[in-house]
């Protein structure tokens, strides 16, 4: 496809997109239906979100619906999107495999309802199965005398590419399944290869290393992965296929035994019997379509928890004997819908990219696109991170981009789409010089991909101290927010981190939007900051790798902060647990006479810089119940917070840590656990408490 034609498929949606096409485009419609088609299941590179495809289709479908003369054989309506490569040899599937027809929203649902009672004549309920829908790749397996003899590729719905040898290579797929005790010889069933969310982070991990080109998305890899020319590499990429039907099952005699089995949810379970991989944790029957739309919005709420992509779920006819009378179009089966989610990817264009400097100096690139509406929220901004991410995805000024939102909340450009490229594009210059103060950047180990400015005045770096400083992961002063700092430094108030100390709260409360209890408020918060422990006084410092847990460790070995300026690095290094960077680091901050000023006037202004009872270390019994475990609190805990739990634990004598592996003991779980306790429970030597079991091991229950 020529770089011409690539634009003008792209220009031609986003034209309908925003108007409507009519019954004179129709023609045009199904060519740029069809090259999206094409950049979908063939290239693996799709131009359009989902959701954008699925728009054009529905208005192609609703203009043929309105004249159905407009209607030809090669409409994407009247077939499935084919996935065809010709890298691999056609092959016929036993039965059609079709597509779904997709829904957005609850009278979508209530309406697919109507008309299947309207089909079948039922008047009460119709019972429904529920599925995720996997964003992968799907594929057809026929056994033969209960052996694995083919697999192919979805294809053209029809007849697929077969990869039988790659197939071959998938554990989750038997190679023998005891077809043959249920009476049947033939059988083909329809599953989708997918890639689980920690599986995929990895393999980009190895590609960075090799310095490859990373994996746009799971489902592109999935897919790919699924029709490699050599099965170790489709083996490699870690891919696992969920049954989702039983398409054939015919007997020696020819009987069909799928008449045999009368509901779907049993065929999805006696799959699971014959060693196949279903989702049981999700597979849901619900008695009518009130039930059904309950427990979409439930699992959309929880979609980022769970291990592997879903873009939606299925719903499904649950009992055969409707099915069969609903039967099929050419395009779906009229007895299942797919209803997709908010759509988590949207593609808009690449107008700007700013840099930001961080309380330690780091250069961050971000990209400012032009707005777009993207599950939920405007998105205008978008970090690019760093020099070498802006290189690996071929970022330039005036691109077209793809953006995601990365569990619906943080945005990501997933690539950008060089295909629709006119040649006014600009290359991005990342700076050698802070945008700020213009001290040269510096890399200070090349295997960081960060560029710093090393200026400690750099007045952008300041800003950022502060604001870090007085935020809750720091110091915590409550109603000091960003909007705050960024004002009252403009108004020459702060010039470093002591001046936070040294506010006129007169002053303040005459500022526009603040008044005096406002200004009161802040005044009481920071009071109350200043007896802070000095462990979060040290870690709200912003020195280089200086994190809360060795912020804790070097407290626990000091009366007064002010003694760590006559530490060596060895002394540092003397404390178990902090190594030799972070001993240069503090060691270096405090050799700093500025830095020392700055400490001497907090202290002046009532600042506490002497060790308190809360930073000293925890003495623990010999008999302490949970002496040398590890243990991780997860979900919402109703008898204590999460901080309360983390001491009780430590002075239990548990050492508490921040992700599930193999080195954890014990996984406390609250109310709405998502996957950390999925994680556990698949790692099997986790043990897994209530908060009650947990309180009670304490005795405090």
């Amino acid at each position: 496809m020529s770089e011409t034609k690539a634009k003008k498929y792209f220009d031609l949606a986003k034209k309908w997109l925003a108007k409507a096409a009519t019954s004179s485009d129709v023609e045009l419609l199904k060519e740029t239906l069809r090259y999206h088609e094409w950049k979908y299941y063939v290239e693996n590179d799709p131009v359009l979100s989902d959701y954008e495809y699925d728009q054009l289709y529905n208005q192609l479908k609703t203009i043929e619906e309105a004249d159905p003369q407009l209607i030809t054989p090669d409409s994407p309506t009247q077939r499935v999107a084919s996935d065809f490569t010709q890298d691999l040899d056609p092959v016929k599937h036993l039965v059609p495999m079709l597509s779904l027809d997709n829904s957005y929203n609850d009278e979508d649902l209530k309406k697919f309802d109507e008309q299947i009672k309207k089909l079948t004549g039922e008047t009460g309920d119709i019972e429904y199965c529920v599925e995720p829908k996997f964003d992968g790749g799907s594929i057809a397996v026929v056994y033969e005398d209960d052996q694995l003899v083919r697999a192919a590729t979805r294809g053209n719905g029809a007849q697929g590419e077969e990869m039988t040898l790659n197939a071959k290579t998938l554990p989750s797929l038997p190679l023998n399944a005891p077809f043959s005790s249920l009476g049947i010889k033939t059988a083909e069933i329809r599953g989708e290869g997918v890639i689980r969310k920690d599986i995929f982070a990895k393999l980009n991990e190895a590609r960075a290393l090799e310095g490859k080109t990373l994996f746009a998305n799971p489902r592109n890899s999935a897919t790919g992965g699924l029709r490699m020319k050599d099965p170790n590499e489709t083996r490699a990429r870690g891919i696992e296929v969920f049954a989702f039907q039983l398409g054939y099952a015919v007997a020696e005699d020819g009987t069909d035994m799928l008449q045999m089995i009368n509901r779907h949810s049993q065929q999805i379970a006696l799959l699971g019997e014959l060693g196949f991989k279903i989702p049981s944790d999700k597979e849901v029957v619900c008695k009518n379509i009130d039930e059904v739309i309950t427990l979409i919005k439930q699992w959309e709420a929880d979609r980022e928890n769970y291990p592997y992509e879903i873009d939606g779920v299925v719903v499904k006819v649950n009992r055969r004997a409707l099915q069969e009378i609903c039967g099929s179009t050419q395009h779906h089966p009229r007895w299942a819908i797919a209803f997709k989610f908010k759509a988590k990817q949207a593609t808009t264009t690449l107008v700007d990219v700013e840099y930001q400097i961080g309380k330690i100096g780091s250069i961050t690139p971000v990209a400012k696109v032009l707005p777009v509406h993207l599950a939920g929220v405007t998105v205008s901004s978008i970090s690019l991170h760093n020099e070498e991410f802006i290189t690996s995805k071929d970022l330039r000024i005036g691109d077209q981009v793809v953006i995601e939102r990365a569990g619906d909340v943080i945005p990501y450009i997933v690539k950008s789409l060089a295909d629709l490229r006119t040649g006014d594009e600009e290359p991005i210059v990342f700076p050698k010089e802070c945008p700020s103060c213009s001290t040269e950047l510096v890399k200070e180990d090349e295997m960081q991909a960060a560029w710093r400015c090393i200026n400690p005045e750099c007045p952008a770096q300041i800003l950022q101290r502060i604001i870090f400083h007085v935020s809750k992961a720091a110091m915590d002063i409550d109603g000091f927010g960003r909007a705050n700092v960024e004002r009252f430094a403009e108004l020459g108030w702060l010039r470093d981190i002591s001046d936070v100390y040294d506010l006129d709260y007169e002053t303040i409360a005459g500022l526009d939007g603040f008044g005096q209890k406002s200004a009161d408020k802040l005044q009481s918060s920071i009071e109350k900051a200043k007896q802070n422990p000095i462990s979060k006084l040290l870690h709200s410092l912003s020195i280089h790798h200086l994190g809360k847990k060795a912020s804790k460790l070097i407290a626990e070995h000091i009366d007064h902060v002010l003694d760590l300026a006559n530490w060596s690095e060895e002394d540092f290094l003397s404390i178990k647990d902090i190594g030799p960077v972070v001993a240069r680091n503090v060691s270096a901050y405090f050799a700093e006479a500025a830095n020392v000023e700055m400490l001497q006037r907090m202290e002046s202004l009532g600042v506490n810089l002497t060790q308190t009872e809360e930073d000293r270390p925890i003495a623990v019994a010999d008999n302490a119940p949970l002496r040398d475990k590890t243990i991780l609190f997860t979900g919402s805990l109703q008898k204590m917070t999460r901080g309360e739990a983390k001491k009780k634990a430590e002075a239990a004598g548990a050492k508490a840590i921040s992700a599930v592996s193999g080195n954890l003991n014990i996984l406390v779980v609250g109310e709405k656990a998502g996957s950390k306790l999925k994680k556990a429970e698949a790692i099997g030597t986790v043990e897994i408490w209530t908060e009650d079991q947990f309180l009670e091991i304490l005795g405090e229950l």
